[in-house]
């Protein structure tokens, strides 16, 4: 559910970039007293995403414009389909055209990418994830817009879950230089683990079986298997199955290199959860209209 208070910010500031202190052409063309119907019309097949970003800009702008919704946040949707109604003064329609469609076209594009990634594993029972790969100020957007696609959502930032990652551990062993290989993982997780909040859920990074089996027996709640062969993959599922941590529920995430042409390997591997960082980095957008009527 999108909590508005979050992006109103967002939203305003997009409209402040756009039109600055004055649309010169809306202003000195269009008579203020005008107006117009339109509807705002997908140019693309995939899946919306935003419909409450078309509300939040011309709520903004004027609250005389009125608004039917047609399709809602999570349908799928072709090419001609008119997804919005708009009529009211046409200087505030012209004026939040093109913020409605850049929001409308890249959240609907993220949320249709990851609809493909979930269609692709629904027979299992692992969650598509998005990461902090996100565009700079658009992370509640985007991870709205995955929600919106059917994917979950990883931590928000680096507040709210830790992640131990290699570059924190090659940071450590250069003040710890008598540990070896793995064994800095223990160490690491077990900080953590004295220091932070107990309800906090602490995840490690690992690269390979020796690293996955420390992190696993220094109490890890989530294990990140990232960039490891499927088959490396398999057998982390299997130690984590027949050991304790299965009724401690550690959970096993796959991330690094999975594609829509290889997604379904790697869920059968029986991980809970893939991440997913082309999600929002990649996602290529969808294109919307506003017409006129």
């Amino acid at each position: 559910m999108l909590e508005k208070d979050k992006v109103i910010d967002f939203v305003k500031s997009a409209l402040k970039e756009d039109i600055g202190k004055i649309d010169l052409t809306t202003t000195f063309l269009i008579p203020s007293g005008l107006r117009v119907k339109a509807d705002i019309v997908s140019k693309s097949s995939g899946i919306l995403a935003g419909m409450p970003f078309v509300e939040m800009v011309f709520g903004i702008l004027d609250s005389g414009v009125r608004m039917k919704f047609n399709s809602k946040d999570g349908d799928s949707i072709e090419p001609g389909k008119a997804v919005c109604y708009l009529e009211g003064p046409a200087t505030s329609i012209l004026k939040g055209e093109r913020v409605v469609l850049n929001l409308l076209s890249r959240t609907s594009g993220i949320a249709t990418l990851t609809k493909k990634f979930a269609d692709k594993v629904k027979r299992y029972n692992v969650d598509i994830m998005d990461t902090r790969k996100t565009t700079p100020n658009m992370r509640y957007i985007e991870r709205y817009a995955v929600a919106a696609g059917g994917g979950k959502n990883h931590r928000f930032g680096l507040f709210d879950q830790v992640l131990i990652k290699d570059n924190h551990l090659a940071a450590l062993r250069d003040l710890n230089p008598n540990l070896r290989g793995a064994a800095i993982i223990k160490e690491a997780v077990e900080t953590v683990k004295k220091r932070v909040q107990k309800n906090v859920k602490v995840e490690v990074e690992v690269g390979n079986i020796a690293e996955f089996e420390e992190a696993l027996s220094a109490g890890a709640d989530i294990i990140m298997l990232d960039n490891m062969f499927v088959g490396s993959i398999k057998e982390a599922v299997k130690i984590r199955n027949a050991s304790d941590a299965k009724g401690r529920q550690v959970k096993l995430e796959a991330s690094g290199g999975i594609t829509l042409d290889n997604v379904e390997e790697y869920a059968e591997t029986g991980v809970d959860r893939i991440s997913i960082g082309s999600l929002t980095h990649s996602a290529p957008s969808l294109d919307f209209a506003l017409d006129v009527i």
